[in-house]
């Protein structure tokens, strides 16, 4: 992985490239970024850029020996830790390294849902068990076979948990040229005795112009297309591929025409919209809608707020935001992110969507007619929608 072929990120591959010019390469670090952010294809870059024999002022060679391998992630001395579903207890990393091999080849930005996809995980939950703890010690006290440095990246150390006290004493006390770089999204949820043992290299969200040039230059769609999916997709290219999957666009149109009947109480229309589009739409396209929904609302928030400088958006969403933000309370449009946002974590828990979505019409018909909020017990949300 060349760093060029990354997505935006510039800073941090400055920084990266610059650590190994001035020799100051550290032996464990923590690749924070959020899903989609290019950060699993930065550790991979990294490591290709230490190991490359011919490197360039700004990115390795990429025709040497050890680039080639790198390439194909088949390097001797490049080894891979990540969240799999286990069959059996002794399962380690390696028992999927073809599957894993396959799925960062053809998406380097991808996600656990994505690597689930890859795998039969049935209802497993995701784990790095204590058995890949131990096999990560055994090929890591070997030699090196080709290249100056060994190199572990560890994708979701999240998923490690206590078993990541059994690595405590390589991390801190690494053989010699052996380099962890550990790619996380969320540092709450990692070992905090792992943190203490690395140096953090933050990597933010994607901005939406980086995401859209990347959906024209590899998809070829037209710009307004490319800009929608971007503002959806929140910096995260695996749900922008998600949402392209599922053929996602059109979401403006439809989002004003259910947002006009619901500040006119159009009950006809509404049941109409419902039945017929939104629970017609394919549960990717459904949270994609509802994302689109809870972004353009967000925008909405930045103009009420007086911070347009912050705002993003294509011309005709703009002129929308604006109008929407002169219209209605700040507490009006905080609810109803509440509500798109609850509305899709029922989404991505099967919920009937002719059901979801009527009643989340009726909420936001008493939200912005009626200007009154309706708030429920959870319990009472999760039965009417049949989780």
């Amino acid at each position: 992985m060349l760093f060029q072929e990354i997505i935006g990120q510039d800073s941090v591959k400055r920084h990266l490239i610059n650590t190994v010019k001035e020799n100051r390469v550290s032996h464990a670090q923590l690749f924070l970024g959020p899903e989609g952010s290019g950060s699993l294809a930065l550790a991979v870059a990294y490591a290709q850029y230490i190991n490359c024999e011919d490197r360039q002022a700004h990115d390795s060679c990429g025709t040497c020996i050890s680039c080639r391998k790198y390439g194909k992630l088949i390097h001797p001395d490049l080894h891979f830790s990540y969240p799999f579903f286990a069959k059996h207890k002794e399962d380690t990393a390696t028992t999927y390294a073809e599957e894993w091999r396959r799925a960062f080849l053809s998406n380097p930005y991808l996600s656990l849902d994505y690597w689930r996809n890859q795998l039969e995980a049935e209802n497993k939950q995701a784990n790095i068990n204590i058995a890949e703890a131990h096999h990560i010690i055994k090929k890591l006290s070997l030699k090196a076979f080709e290249a100056e440095y060994k190199v572990l990246i560890m994708w979701l150390p999240e998923y490690l948990e206590s078993q990541g006290n059994a690595l405590l004493k390589l991390i801190e006390e690494p053989p010699a040229k052996t380099l962890f770089l550990l790619v996380a999204e969320n540092q709450d949820k990692i070992l905090n005795t792992i943190i203490s043992r690395t140096q953090l290299v933050k990597i933010n969200r994607l901005d939406d112009t980086s995401v859209a040039k990347y959906l024209i230059d590899a998809y070829q769609l037209d710009g307004q297309q490319a800009e929608e999916i971007a503002f959806i997709s929140d910096g995260n290219i695996q749900r922008a591929i998600d949402v392209l999957g599922e053929g996602g666009k059109g979401h403006f149109d439809l989002l004003i025409r259910w947002l006009r009947y619901c500040v006119t109480d159009a009950g006809s229309q509404l049941v109409k919209t419902c039945d017929e589009e939104l629970a017609k739409l394919g549960r990717e396209n459904q949270k994609s809608f509802l994302l689109y929904a809870v972004n353009t609302m967000r925008q909405a928030v930045l103009l009420k707020a007086g911070m347009s400088q912050l705002v993003h958006l294509p011309e005709t969403e703009l002129d929308f935001a604006q109008k929407f933000s002169k219209h209605y309370r700040l507490e009006q449009i905080e609810e109803a992110i509440r509500l798109f946002e609850e509305a899709h974590y029922h989404i991505e828990r099967n919920a009937n969507p002719k059901i979801l979505f009527l009643d989340l019409s009726l909420q936001l018909v008493l939200i912005y007619k009626y200007h009154t909020f309706r708030r429920r017990a959870d319990s009472i949300y999760i039965d009417n929608y049949g989780v």
